[in-house]
């Protein structure tokens, strides 16, 4: 059962509206007066329902003065409503009723209101942030140049990255510009923090690019292009269910923080080629986690407001994906590393001649 408690507050002379709006969405509802003549309708809505139930008071009530709408999580319903499980709320007439494909995806996605809310926290731009930021960088670095994986997945956890990224692939599927420039915007900041402060640490600490961990990032394979799309499918298949950030932030900061951290450690240990192929990296598991992620989205019904935006723009990410995919194959085609394929070679030669 996945439900929620909404609760709805309007003037007295809308209560008869109100009423019967909410009858079209479910069946166990109450009604109480409170303070300032107005009412509070309390009723418990299947998940998937919610959608459809704000977005049609939000038409009719949203210029009235004291309406608002609370949405609560509800843990366990006694005695059991049949319709939570069994039916589909009843649509207005000129609304297509959904079909049982779109009822099997949203049954238990959050609404789109509560996903924003959720998201809303993590693309301001505070101390806070910057700092999570660099800390995971420099936790990511120092787990890369050790070669020690238990650090690099602490770096994982982590996960600062997690809310713009998100935001970016959700921007797209609403077709909202707003919120596609605050993510990208944060999301920028975020990782250009990451960068000059790994570069700075990469000035300092001799940083040896045969290290497993380290070379891992500097070169782009398939399987590295499988891994960030399931991370940024996963993801927003968590996430739009309401599983915790740090959860979701798991499966996309395997894909954006270690890149991040090893080409700073790159470009500040002098090794520019092997830091733009890292940045390179980086490019990729974006664009892969923002062609998942929007049609994840979609898939659980997240409702774009112009579908010929929303099309257009998963259509460019879908074209630069095929790019790079081009990218890496001429690569593999080449060589291990493309046109860069004896750069390891050469600075593992130079190395050994020293010793």
């Amino acid at each position: 059962m996945s439900a929620r408690l909404v609760e709805i507050i309007v003037p007295d002379a809308e209560v008869s509206r109100t009423s019967t709006i909410i009858a079209d969405h479910c069946s166990r509802f109450w009604q109480e007066a409170v303070p300032g003549g107005l009412e509070k309708f309390s009723c418990v809505v299947a998940s998937r329902s919610i959608e459809s139930l704000i977005a049609e008071l939000d038409s009719n009530f949203q210029d009235i003065t004291g309406f608002s709408v609370l949405v609560l999580q509800v843990e366990a319903v006694l005695p059991e409503i049949p319709e939570l499980e069994e039916i589909v709320s009843v649509q207005s007439a000129d609304q297509k009723p959904p079909s049982k494909l779109e009822i099997f995806f949203t049954r238990d996605r959050i609404s789109t209101n509560e996903l924003y809310d959720d998201i809303e926290a993590s693309l301001e731009l505070r101390p806070n942030y910057l700092l999570t930021v660099v800390l995971s960088a420099l936790i990511a670095a120092l787990g890369m140049h050790s070669g020690q994986i238990a650090v690099v997945i602490g770096a994982m956890i982590i996960a600062p990255l997690l809310g713009p990224t998100m935001a970016m692939a959700m921007a797209a599927t609403l077709g909202d510009a707003k919120l596609g420039r605050r993510a990208m915007s944060t999301l920028v900041v975020g990782i250009l923090a990451a960068l000059i402060f790994t570069i700075a640490l990469g000035m300092f600490i001799e940083v040896n690019p045969l290290v497993s961990e380290l070379r891992n990032r500097t070169i782009v394979h398939p399987a590295d292009i499988a891994l960030a799309l399931a991370c940024g499918a996963a993801g927003v298949l968590a996430f739009s269910q309401g599983a915790s950030l740090s959860l979701v932030g798991v499966m996309i900061a395997v894909a954006l923080v270690p890149p991040i951290a090893a080409a700073g450690l790159f470009f500040g240990s002098g090794d520019p080629v092997l830091g733009f192929k890292a940045l390179f990296l980086l490019a990729t598991n974006l664009v892969c986690i923002n062609v998942a992620g929007i049609f994840m989205f979609l898939v659980q019904g997240l409702p774009p407001r112009n579908w010929r935006i929303t099309s257009g723009i998963f259509l460019i990410w879908l074209a630069i994906l095929v790019l790079f995919i081009a990218l890496v194959g001429g690569g593999i085609a080449f060589g291990e590393d493309g046109a860069f394929g004896s750069v390891l070679a050469t600075i593992e030669q130079n190395m050994l001649a020293k010793s």
